[in-house]
């Protein structure tokens, strides 16, 4: 539950309902307005690696058989042995079988695999597998052909890494293991920051401990699922050691490894604030012991959220330094606003002796994480979605669309729940101002039973008459109709937060929208059909010097990837021949970081250029910058892109 505002009750300026209305519609407006200036000016960043390009390319027909096959990836991969495979159309493997090359450059991702010598005619078939550096396993396949293409046996792989049995076992482990975080870390900040005495209620305790445990059996079935996950996605594969110690060296299985440590600290925190916490009746004693707990309890949840951050979306892309922090801060202000309400949902259903200024404070408390989750979620939006037709056209804008619905539902039934907490707040005061304790309306004395001779009856006795005191007095709170309506309130936004938790777990495992652009684009450019005609271009120039206006043509032919010829005229303004010392000639792919890649023509006759063997190493959009010089300090560069392959 949040609060548009933290205090209660009315101002001179604005009433107690239109106040939460303004800021409610304020801080909208708010969003909206940042959230398009992200999308508006987002630039380039990915998770989720994606397949950008091949060699030879996916349905290529190459004259000879290449030494070997490269994959070109958005993002760092981690690949190992039979990663890559290359069949022949009979099935058998054409590759050597050896681990991939590692032929990274600067702002290259490429991995090669060598082919054995020899290969005949044929369409081979390429499947890889590979984890992305947020931890999530990618595969694909695509095929080439040599000489000319044939029929094969081998049935192109359409199952996505990480799926099946293993796949849907390993996703049902990570929702559980948000939601026993968030359980786990919310329902212990409720006690501390909001109710004090909720350490030595049960039903409270019940639920952090389930939290606890929750997460530590979630983290120990991930760690046990990941080498079937990113591999072979057979379930008797969490039995090989040999592939559970690989999974150690990862950064996933560390991240994994670590959050169990810190789940050991953790039990030792639980058992601190539910037995001596608990126990504490000293004032000053109990304020200290508050203060050391907050600050331990917070370091330990802020390593938990770490687990994640270091090893998912956020740790890769742009900014990670930044981004890795603030994901820390989005999980830990999901799980004190998520958590705290289901503990605050306990408290109303189970114990009868929650006050109204336990509510208020963590209306207070959730208003604040909700700010911090409108701030760093437009920060993860702008990081992994980044335009706007992504955040339409993909399923992980799509998605993310879908939890900010919620998020502004939860929203809305908060505001009606901090209406019944206001409602509440008014009758205790009223009830204090008529000289009555507050609780008065729902305390039930109970008399001493005393059985001569019989101890035990009286014990047994005394028993049975304080569980009855304790139900007449929940039933009285119950029929409470303040009451009432908070905690029908109180589920449903408990109801909301549980489908609002199954969509950002999706989230966690979906490709972000920019990364699945980008690998839409790189498809479309390898499956689009090669130009075989010749290319015609025409600019204008001014050197700026005497007789230094004119035009140049140009035509490549035959305008495709691998050997071009080249002609060059230069004619001057009547439309004759015009002769100029030099013509210089450089190709450029900025999208691939290839060139300028120069060209030097041989004059043929009067206002005439050519070269021959002009090599066009890939397909793209290339800019041709023609350099003409008209005398010996006038010269220009005129450019055009063409699309080339």
């Amino acid at each position: 539950m949040t609060a548009t505002a933290p205090p209660f009750g009315p101002t001179p300026s604005m009433s107690p309902m239109r106040r939460p209305l303004a800021a409610a519609a304020l801080l909208a407006v708010f969003v909206g307005t940042v959230f398009g200036l992200l999308l508006g000016g987002a630039g380039p960043a990915s998770a989720h690696a994606a397949l950008t390009g091949s060699d030879p390319q996916d349905g290529a027909v190459v004259a000879t058989a290449p030494k070997e096959v490269t994959l070109t990836f958005s993002e760092q991969v981690a690949m190992g042995d039979g990663s890559v495979r290359v069949l022949d159309p009979s099935g058998k493997r054409a590759d050597t079988g050896a681990e991939p090359r590692d032929l990274h450059t600067a702002s290259t991702v490429k991995y090669g695999v060598p082919l054995h010598a020899g290969l005949p005619d044929g369409t081979y078939t390429v499947a890889w597998q590979a984890v992305s550096a947020d931890s999530h396993p990618v595969s694909g396949a695509f095929t080439f052909s040599i000489g000319a293409p044939s029929k094969t046996t081998v049935v192109v792989p359409t199952d996505q890494a990480g799926g099946g049995l293993v796949g849907t076992l390993y996703g049902i482990a990570r929702y559980a293991a948000y939601a026993g975080f968030i359980l786990l870390a919310g329902g212990a900040a409720f006690v501390l920051a909001c109710w004090q005495r909720g350490a030595s209620a049960r039903p409270l305790q019940h639920l952090v401990v389930r939290g606890w445990m929750t997460l530590t059996t979630a983290t120990l079935v991930m760690l046990l699922l990941r080498n079937p996950y990113t591999g072979s996605g057979k379930l008797a594969d969490i039995f090989d050691l040999d592939g559970l110690k690989a999974v150690l060296d990862t950064k996933p299985g560390a991240a994994l490894v670590s959050r169990l440590l810190l789940l050991g600290a953790s039990a030792l925190f639980i058992a601190v604030l539910f037995g001596a916490y608990a126990k504490r009746e000293d004032e000053r004693e109990k304020k200290d012991l508050t203060f050391g707990l907050a600050i331990g309890g917070a370091v330990i949840a802020a390593g938990i959220a770490g687990t994640w951050a270091l090893a998912e979306h956020a740790s890769t892309g742009i900014q990670p330094g930044i981004a890795m922090p603030v994901d820390v801060l989005h999980l830990l202000a999901v799980a004190t606003w998520l958590g705290g309400l289901a503990a605050l949902l306990v408290a109303l259903y189970r114990t009868p002796d929650i006050e109204v200024t336990a509510v208020r404070r963590f209306s207070r408390i959730a208003f604040g994480s909700v700010l911090v989750l409108t701030a760093t979620g437009l920060y993860q939006s702008w990081r992994q979605v980044g335009s706007w037709s992504a955040l339409t056209g993909t399923r992980y804008g799509q998605l993310l669309l879908v939890k900010v619905g919620l998020v502004a539902l939860l929203v809305g039934v908060a505001w009606i729940s901090r209406r019944w907490t206001a409602r509440l707040a008014a009758d205790t005061t009223e009830a204090q101002g008529a000289g009555a304790d507050a609780d008065t309306t729902t305390s039930v004395e109970t008399e001493p039973v005393t059985v001569p001779g019989d101890p035990a009856r009286a014990a047994q006795l005394a028993r049975q008459k304080a569980a009855v005191a304790t139900a007449t007095k929940k039933r009285i709170r119950d029929a409470d109709p303040d009451r009432s309506g908070l905690r029908r309130s109180v589920l449903a936004e408990v109801g909301v937060a549980v489908v609002l938790l199954a969509v950002t777990t999706v989230l966690t495992s979906t490709e972000p929208g920019r990364t699945e652009e980008e690998a839409a684009r790189a498809s479309t450019a390898a499956s689009a059909p090669t130009t075989a005609g010749p290319i015609a271009v025409s600019l204008p120039f001014d050197t700026g010097g005497r007789n230094g206006k004119g035009t140049v043509r140009m035509d490549i032919d035959p305008g495709r990837t691998g050997a071009n010829g080249l002609h060059i005229w230069i004619d001057g303004p009547d439309g004759q021949p015009m002769d100029v010392p030099e013509v210089k000639l450089a190709f450029t792919l900025a999208s691939k970081d290839i060139g300028p890649l120069p060209v030097v023509p041989d004059r043929l006759t009067e206002g005439h250029w050519t070269a021959s063997g002009v090599q066009i190493p890939m397909a793209g959009n290339w800019k041709m910058a023609v350099t003409v010089r008209t005398s010996d300090i006038d010269q220009t560069t005129v450019a055009k892109n063409v699309k080339i392959g």
